[in-house]
């Protein structure tokens, strides 16, 4: 079964956390996208997050979530998550699932502890907003 999963070679697909401005409450969050630059439809998307490392020398692990994103269309985006600063000093996971022309993807994208943070944004121009990028 594991043979039959793709894990290597997976191109197009980003992750990315993004300081947006939320309209109903006028302030600045940060959500997580998960990106589809290709030019392939995915389906069946299953996303795992979870963050684990050392903040003031104590070791801290958060809760793993799982998000179902029925389908990611050709050159778009789906939002999976709103994050928060106080995870920021941990490294943070999204173990990417799904299907791509009939075959399972799998991919892990990790945002590195402190690299989420307004000095590291680029524009995201599929989303049109500042963010931090995490390429397959």
């Amino acid at each position: 079964m594991l043979k039959d999963i793709e894990t290597e070679g997976i191109k197009d697909i980003a992750v990315a956390a993004v300081l947006e401005l939320n309209p109903e409450t006028s302030m600045m969050v940060w959500n997580v996208y998960l990106i589809n630059y290709s030019k392939k439809l995915l389906e069946g998307v299953i996303v795992s997050s979870h963050g684990w490392g050392t903040i003031d020398g104590e070791e801290k692990k958060t809760s793993q979530l799982r998000h179902f994103l029925k389908e990611v269309e050709p050159i778009s985006y789906k939002k999976i998550e709103p994050i928060t600063e106080d995870v920021f000093g941990l490294n943070n996971q999204y173990w990417f699932s799904g299907f791509m022309d009939g075959k399972m993807v799998d991919y892990k994208f990790i945002f590195e502890a402190n690299s989420i943070n307004e000095n590291n944004t680029e524009l995201i121009s599929l989303i049109n907003q500042n963010g931090v990028i995490v390429y397959s």
